[in-house]
């Protein structure tokens, strides 16, 4: 039998088959069949400031329409605040207490202390690693790309000098210089790059006047990029080199892996039957390595 054997984060990996964060990693039951069937480690879905935020703004106007509409009536109840990163901090400790391989969480957040509170609170559930998903739209016309990646790069090193855990950084490609971002970030002593993140756009429903946003699947050809970067960095960076986007089968691992990259995240390609795509990865994975 082949040796798949990795490591990602200093962490040892049984093979380099990482379920990446998505909606399919948030029930215990699918994360004990995800290490049945194969997978390595899993990320859990991303804790999102700007979404705590956007519900909270929600569950506010909600409360202040019944009030106006039951002034007597709500004066009774106490005040009403949202719960913050609590649920799925709570989601995220159950996963790490449900499968043996390794569990990383994964965070988006807004604001410099957000991504020093919520990184601590998500170590603190006891999970394997944490992964810095980087991406916000800028809105500020007058803020320039230098300044967006120096605060992400003082972000990274306060987040490393308060963790005990290691660090990921799950990134876009639309960078000035990618290379060079991620030579500047790999001197703080970040652990690992996921390269890279796979950024969903708006749209208009036409029809019903309306936004919208689709959730398109990738295709093979989305992981040129990722196969690309991960050759380019092999070699010239400290930090651990994990392929992401468009990896469908065994023999897009193993070409991401030949590229320079330590391990892949899948995703998208799981869908509805992902014990039997997780499978089959590793098996066609093994079989295109024996042919080497």
């Amino acid at each position: 039998m082949i040796n798949l054997k990795t490591k990602y984060l200093g962490i040892e990996l049984k093979n380099p088959i990482i379920v990446g964060a998505s909606n399919l990693v948030t029930k215990v039951e699918t994360l004990q069949q995800m290490e049945e069937a194969g997978a390595a480690a899993i990320v859990i879905k991303s804790l999102f400031e700007e979404q705590i935020q956007l519900e909270n703004l929600q569950m506010g106007e909600e409360m202040d329409e019944y009030a106006d509409r039951h002034a007597e009536v709500s004066s009774l109840f106490p005040t009403l605040e949202h719960a913050g990163p609590r649920e799925h901090l709570m989601m995220v400790k159950q996963a790490k207490n449900a499968v043996k391989i390794p569990v990383i969480a994964s965070l988006n957040a807004i604001y410099k202390e957000t991504w020093l509170e919520y990184a601590k609170l998500l170590e603190d559930t006891g999970v394997d690693g944490i992964e810095m998903n980087f991406y916000a739209v800028p809105k500020d016309f007058n803020l320039t790309g230098e300044e967006i990646e120096k605060e992400q790069i003082e972000i990274l090193k306060q987040v490393k000098s308060i963790l005990s855990v290691p660090v990921s950084v799950k990134l876009s490609p639309f960078y000035a210089s990618p290379l060079n971002v991620i030579s500047r970030m790999d001197k703080t002593g970040v652990d690992g790059f996921v390269l890279f993140n796979r950024l969903f756009q708006p749209d208009i429903d036409l029809d019903n006047e309306e936004h919208v946003v689709h959730f398109p699947l990738s295709t093979p050809e989305d992981g040129k990029l990722s196969l690309r970067f991960a050759g380019l960095l092999y070699g010239n960076v400290k930090g651990s080199i994990c392929s992401n986007t468009g990896i469908y089968t065994g023999a897009d691992v193993a070409r991401m892996l030949l590229a320079g990259a330590d391990c892949v995240q899948v995703v998208r390609r799981l869908g509805d039957n992902f014990y039997q795509h997780v499978v089959q990865i590793g098996c066609c994975l093994c079989c295109n390595f024996n042919a080497l």
